[in-house]
């Protein structure tokens, strides 16, 4: 079974992220073909980078780094639930990715965005793609873009417009098809 980790790439306290993050979790589990590990980059708290190595070394000095590296080195692939700010994504989230190197390498990655306004994050995820390719990782085919999330989002959780799931479901089968075949190529070192 493939190991996915869901990763919620919003800190702020308030984050309409995080219902989202759930329920995208809960679309990959009923799946049955993905073990989920839902992933809070709110509770993760990495600081900014302060290791001394660069991380392509893989030598890492504080603690936070190694749970990091091990939380990462653990998933076959991700899903990222990834918000929109001033039309770029997270500070927070780049930093998140500049800690480690090879933990992402080779490994699948969909997107699921979001914003207040109409692009749905969108152009945050089209910055994020050139990164995510940088440090090795293949993203799906297919992404999600979500507008208006603050009236998705209520005291009862996310939500979900009509055909969202079934738009949800097109990035999962990629990052499954991603991964099936990642297990299938022997690695070539």
């Amino acid at each position: 079974m493939t190991r996915l980790h869901v990763i919620s790439a919003a800190t702020r306290p308030t984050s309409s992220g995080r219902p989202l993050a759930r329920w995208v979790a809960e679309q990959a589990r009923a799946r049955g073909d993905f073990e989920v590990t839902p992933v809070d980059l709110a509770e993760v708290a990495l600081p900014f980078l302060d290791e001394p190595e660069y991380a392509s070394s893989g030598i890492y000095t504080h603690q936070h780094t190694k749970d990091w590296s091990a939380l990462v080195d653990s998933a076959d692939a991700f899903l990222l639930v990834l918000p929109m700010y001033n039309g770029g994504y997270t500070a927070p989230f780049k930093n998140a990715i500049d800690f480690l190197y090879r933990e992402w390498e080779g490994k699948p990655v969909g997107i699921v965005s979001y914003s207040a306004g109409d692009t749905g994050g969108a152009p945050a995820a089209e910055m994020l793609v050139p990164v995510l390719t940088r440090v090795g990782m293949v993203p799906a085919g297919r992404s999600v873009a979500i507008p208006f999330i603050p009236g998705l989002v209520g005291p009862e959780g996310f939500r979900a417009p009509d055909a969202l799931a079934a738009e949800v479901a097109g990035v999962l089968d990629d990052v499954a098809e991603l991964a099936a075949r990642r297990v299938a190529e022997p690695a070539s070192v």
